[in-house]
Formats: structure tokens, C-alpha cells, sequence
């Protein structure tokens, strides 16, 4: 240290020593010399330092370390030409002493000497200032292992929080076996492996040591379906992805597998013709067909392709892994699109199927389909046929086959006609029992009377069913001798139990004509005995239709009073003046026995009211016309006389024509009987003009 360094230092150091209240002159001449030390050193150093970094207490500047290192060495050499120890431990110590000088690095192999083996660890030695420990288990070889060994580990960590240095054989292992696993995965090499267990996706395989990933679609060409099955055993991988960061690597035995079945592929390939027959395994099954391993080349067999008969899962016919022969029926110009057939090994089944199947046999058969018109039933491999559902049953009305049969069940039915050309099989079912339409007329001879349910109506009769099976119609016109039907349903409802009569058999065409009025006998013979022509009767109006009105007579049977003869108002319509249930009172104007008809009129009723009264009244006279057509012409030229004497008096036509509708309202709110009494002269001309 400079003399000038050390008077600084010691004035600082009675600066400090002195009392804590100085005077002004000592303070302002200890500032005056801390001053002029500040500039002597600043020379000296010539280094820039500010007034506040100087204080009494800094320390003197320490040299550099690498000066003292370099001057600790040459001091060594020194000591090294006047040591007293001889050359060889010289040399030894200066070998040791290196060691200890040389460059560590965490996350680095170094190399170590076992200083000692306990019952759980091993004591390395790798230049350090301490000694590490390793446990016993990182070691493969424990037993060949001894003090002075020299070995690799992997440095981890130069002092731990315990002061401890960290060291692991086991790292030092997978490093070096990681580096063996790059070069060979950069070399593309193959190695052997071991697959350990098994994991989501794939397996876990040991490759020299290391754990490696098996895609599970790269354990092999064909889809696995047993993945235990490959634990345990020993395979060759090739490396196909390497992730350094993670240290991970993935594995295939695909590869080599495809690798080996080029060559096959591409003789298949060249060799490939349609209709040629190729021997291959089931690699997968699907719901539409089955993929062929050909060896090295795919082929699908469709669904369709597999049977001559239905086949509703692939699986009914192969099995995984089972060899078939095949057909080549197609493939596109690449050839990776391959199709193959398995039934066109086989003869097509509808040869000869007349022979086989004659028609009015009965065959045996399996059902495989139901649908809403009728069961489809397997004769053979093939071979199907259809029992409609009409030839079910001769009895039962059989509204689906699932009432009749089930899917699976066997059964026997006659051949009732062949196609061939379109592969179609007529079937019958109830042609196994005798038909009962065969001796219908024995059983229900025409006249006989039965009974029976209405099972159906409709617009022109009824269904009434005799027996399951046999049914008859009534038609509309048969249900009543006295009702005008218009619909079934006003006679009888479905359900109904009524009695019938057999009208008619038509066997041929499975017809019944049935009557329902029939059961009891015609009442025309004593409706022409009441209800003749010209006769007075009531009835109760029970429709009122645009032609008229239907009214119902004491007997029970219908008549009819056309508009016409219903004697309306002017201007009105049957409905604004009757109601249906009102009484009325009309002469019978027409009876037909035949077509079941009476016609009636109410204005024939009152018209001939009119005469009787008018006779009537005339012979009381004792003068005057005797007849209607003397009492019309009487009346016009009455009229005549009346308006030659009355022109002059003649009101103006307005008045007139105003007038004219009061008296026809007059005329017509009057009953007949009034009109006749008051004014007896105009009754003819009131009748014809209405």
C-alpha cells in the first residue's frame, strides 16, 4: 500500500476516534485534507470515483483471482524443484492435484472410481471436493462390482440443498443406450425388442433397455383383435419416430412385415385376372362384407357376394382368420381396389328348379322375412318364396303374417306356381286344409236362413260374415221392404247379429248374395190393399229432399209427395213450410208393387175436396153448371162482362199493379174453405192460376 493510501486511512481513522461535536475550524480542515487525499489517489489510480464512495472503512482492493491462481502455481513449481519427496510420488501427487483442477459440469457422463459398496449404496469418486452416492439398485451388475472400479455415472447435481453431490448410473445408461437408439434409427436399422404390457393405443415395448411406444395399428397388417396375446414375445421393431426432447421414441413391426410382402404383392399384382380363384385368410369383417388377405393385397367381398341365399351378417358365413378360396369378379387399373366372390364357386341354385320344386308339391321351408303383404320362406340356399298373405288361410281374415308365422319358424307349404326367369317362387299355405268353398252350396243352400255378423259396410251394401271365412253380401236394396236407404248403416251397424237369407252361390268367383228383408215376407201384397189409388191417408214427413218429401204411412212403408204435389206457396220451399215429424193428409197418386213405389199428393186431395163442396152447392141451387170446366167458363165469361162495365171507372195501371199483390196475398193467407164460401164464383180461376 502507497504512503499516501495510508495516511488517508489513518486520518480517516481519527476522523472517527474524535468527538462527536467538533469545532468549525477542525471540521472545515479535515474536509480541506480529505480533499487532497481524494486527488492524490485519483492520479495514482486513475480511476473516476465519486466524493460519497470513499469512506473511512473501505477496504484495500484485492488482486484478481486469476493473478493469485497464476502466482499460486508458479509458487507450486517452485516447491515442486525443492520438494523433498521423490519423482515418481511427485508425479502422482501432481496427477491428483490435476484431477481436482479439471472442468465439471452438471447434466454431463464423467467418470468415477468406487471408494466403497455398502448394503444400499455405492461411494464414487469423481475429482470432486466430496464424493457422491448412487444407490445400489441403479446397477445391473452388483455383484461384479468392486472398490476401485472405475465407472460411469451422469452428474445431476454438483451440491443439493444437503451439500450433497448427485450422481445416477442409471441416467449414464439410458444416455448411452440413447445415443445406440439414434444411430440406429439414423442408419435404419432393425433391432429386437421385447413387448412388455399393454397401454391405451397400443403396447409398450423394451428396446435395449429403454421403453418404447407400439402403435396398436403397427403391430402388424392385419387389425389385432387379441392384444394380450402378444405379451411376452420378442420381436424385431424398426424406429420410426424419435422425439429428443422428451426422450421418446416409436416403435413398428408393420413396416418389416410390409416390407418382406412386397415382393408377393407385386406377383399377385402382375399375375391378377378376372375369374381367377385365389386362396386367401379373413382379415377383418364388416356389416358389408368381408376384407380377403391375398397375401400382401386386400380384396372385399361383399355381402352379396357371399351366398346365393340372404345372409343378413357376414359373420354367419367365415369366421376372422379362416382361409377361403375366392373369385376375382373385378378390380380398377391400379389393382388396389379389388373384388371378390365366394358364391360364384358355387352352381346357381335356380337351375333346374322346376324339376326340383313341381308345382302342387309340398316343399318344407325356413321364414326369413315377414312383411306387411305376405312371408318370404328360404327353400334352400337361394331358393325363396312368397306365400301371399290371400293363401294363408281359407277362414281367418289375416290382416299380417306375423298373426300366422314367425321369422325362423319351419314350415310346410305347396308350390302353387314357378318363374324362373324371375327367380319367383308362388307359395300357398292354406291348400294344405281342404277349402270349404268346394261344398258351399251343402252348406248353405240358396233359401235357407242364417245368422250372421255384419263385419264391413259400404256405399251399396253390407258384409255379413256366415263362418271365419265365409262371407256374404247384402246389398242395399235387400236390407228393408219399406225403407228408401241410403246408406247401410241406417239399417244395421257393424257388429251387428242379424238373419239373412241365401239369395245366390257363386263358387267360382267366392261370392254369396245375401238378403236381409227376405227373413220376413213381402208386405206389398197388403200395402196394395191399403194404400191404393186414390186413397186418402196420414203420414209423418220424415225427409224433405229436393225432388219432395218422404213421408212415412201408418204401415211402416215410405211414400213420396213431389214438390208439385205438395201444394207450397209461391216463392216457397217444402222446408220453409213443413218440418220434418209434421202430419200430413195427401191422396195416394201412384202404386207400383214391383219397383216397391207410392207416390202421393196433397193438391189432389184438395182439389177434390173442392169439387165435392161445389156439386154440393149447386144442387142446392138447383141451377148452374154441374162440373168444373162448366164452372170455369162460367167464371171467364163473368169476368169478361165484369171489366166492359167497369172501363171507365178503371184505376191507373200503377194502382192496379199495386194493388194486385195485396189480393194475392189475401187469396193465399185465406184458408179453402173460407175462400169457397165467400167468394164461390172465383174458386175455378183461383185454381188454375195456381
Amino acid at each position: 500500500m502507497s504512503e499516501e493510501k495510508k495516511e488517508i486511512a489513518a486520518e480517516e481513522e481519527a476522523v472517527v476516534s474524535e468527538t462527536p461535536n467538533p469545532s468549525e475550524e477542525e471540521v472545515k480542515e479535515t474536509e480541506a485534507k480529505e480533499v487532497a487525499a481524494k486527488e492524490a489517489v485519483t492520479e495514482e489510480t486513475k480511476v473516476e470515483e465519486k466524493p460519497e464512495e470513499v469512506k473511512a472503512e473501505e477496504p484495500a482492493p484485492v488482486p484478481e483471482p486469476v493473478d493469485e491462481y497464476q502466482e499460486v502455481v508458479v509458487k507450486l513449481e517452485d516447491l515442486e524443484e525443492e520438494s523433498e519427496y521423490p519423482a515418481e510420488e511427485m508425479d502422482v501427487l501432481t496427477g491428483l492435484y490435476d484431477r481436482t483442477m479439471n472442468s465439471i459440469t452438471e447434466g454431463e457422463i464423467v467418470e468415477g472410481r468406487i471408494l466403497n459398496i455398502t448394503d444400499s449404496n455405492v461411494i464414487i469418486d469423481i475429482g470432486f471436493k466430496s464424493e457422491g452416492i448412487v444407490p445400489l439398485e441403479e446397477f445391473d451388475n452388483v455383484e461384479e462390482l468392486n472398490p476401485g472400479d472405475e465407472v460411469e455415472v451422469y452428474l445431476e447435481k454438483l451440491e443439493s440443498a444437503d451439500g450433497q453431490l448427485n450422481l445416477s448410473r442409471r441416467r449414464a445408461d439410458f444416455i448411452r443406450v440413447w445415443e445406440k437408439l439414434v444411430e440406429k434409427y439414423e442408419n435404419d436399422e432393425t433391432i429386437p425388442g421385447v413387448i412388455q404390457r399393454r397401454i391405451k393405443g397400443g403396447m409398450v415395448v423394451n428396446v435395449m433397455g429403454v421403453d418404447a411406444f407400439l402403435p396398436g395399428s403397427q403391430i402388424d397388417v392385419r387389425p389385432i383383435r387379441d392384444f394380450d396375446s402378444f405379451l411376452g414375445k420378442e420381436r424385431n421393431f424398426k424406429i420410426v419416430k424419435v422425439n429428443h426432447a422428451r426422450k421418446n421414441i416409436v416403435v413398428s413391426s408393420r413396416v418389416l412385415i410390409e416390407k418382406e410382402m412386397e415382393g408377393q404383392r407385386k406377383e399377385i399384382l402382375d399375375t391378377l385376372e378376372k375369374g381367377q380363384k385365389r386362396v386367401g385368410s379373413v382379415k377383418n369383417i364388416t356389416d358389408f362384407g368381408v376384407f380377403i388377405d391375398l397375401g400382401g393385397v386386400d380384396g372385399l367381398l361383399h355381402i352379396t357376394d357371399l351366398s346365393w341365399g340372404r345372409v343378413n351378417h357376414p359373420s354367419e358365413i367365415v369366421k376372422l382368420d379362416q382361409e377361403l378360396e375366392v373369385m376375382i369378379l373385378d378390380f380398377n387399373e391400379k389393382k388396389d381396389r379389388i373384388s371378390l366372390g365366394l358364391k360364384q364357386l358355387q352352381p346357381h341354385p335356380w337351375e333346374n328348379v322346376a324339376e326340383k320344386y313341381p308345382v302342387d308339391s309340398t316343399i318344407k321351408g325356413r321364414v326369413v322375412s315377414l312383411t306387411d303383404y305376405g312371408a318370404f320362406i328360404e327353400l334352400e340356399k337361394g331358393i325363396e318364396g312368397l306365400i301371399h298373405i290371400s293363401e294363408m288361410s281359407w277362414s281367418q281374415h289375416i290382416k299380417h303374417p306375423s298373426q300366422l308365422l314367425t321369422v325362423g319358424q319351419e314350415i310346410e307349404a305347396v308350390v302353387l306356381n314357378i318363374e324362373a326367369e324371375a327367380k319367383k317362387i308362388s307359395l300357398g299355405l292354406k291348400q294344405l286344409e281342404p277349402d270349404p268353398w268346394e261344398v258351399i252350396e251343402e252348406r248353405y243352400p240358396a233359401g235357407s236362413v242364417h245368422k250372421g255378423v255384419v263385419r264391413n259396410l259400404t256405399q251399396f251394401g253390407a258384409f255379413v260374415e256366415l263362418e271365419e271365412g265365409i262371407d256374404g253380401l247384402v246389398h242395399i236394396s235387400d236390407l228393408s221392404w219399406t225403407k228408401k236407404v241410403r246408406h247401410p248403416s241406417e239399417i244395421v251397424k257393424k257388429g251387428d247379429e242379424i238373419e239373412v237369407v241365401v239369395l245366390s252361390i257363386n263358387r267360382e268367383e267366392r261370392r254369396i248374395a245375401l238378403g236381409h228383408k227376405q227373413v220376413e215376407s213381402n208386405p206389398w201384397d197388403s200395402f196394395e190393399e191399403n194404400y191404393g189409388i186414390g186413397t186418402e191417408t196420414q203420414g209423418k214427413v220424415t225427409r224433405i229432399i229436393d225432388k219432395g218429401m218422404i213421408v212415412t204411412l201408418p204401415l211402416g212403408v215410405d211414400a213420396f209427395i213431389p214438390n208439385p204435389h205438395i201444394g207450397l206457396p209461391r216463392g216457397k220451399k217444402a222446408s220453409e213450410v213443413y218440418e220434418e215429424g209434421s202430419e200430413v193428409t195427401a191422396k195416394v197418386m201412384e202404386f207400383d208393387k214391383e219397383n216397391k213405389k207410392i207416390v202421393l199428393s196433397i193438391n189432389a186431395l184438395v182439389k177434390g175436396k173442392e169439387d165435392e163442396d161445389y156439386e154440393t152447392f149447386m144442387k142446392k141451387q138447383n141451377s148452374g153448371p154441374t162440373t168444373i170446366g162448366d164452372m170455369v167458363n162460367l167464371g171467364k165469361d163473368e169476368k169478361k162482362a165484369a171489366k166492359k162495365e167497369k172501363k171507365a171507372e178503371e184505376k191507373p195501371a200503377e194502382t192496379k199493379k199495386a194493388e194486385a199483390p195485396v189480393k194475392e196475398a189475401e187469396v193465399k193467407e185465406e184458408a179453402p174453405a173460407e175462400a169457397k164460401e165467400d167468394k164461390p164464383e172465383e174458386a175455378p180461376e183461383e185454381k188454375k192460376e195456381d
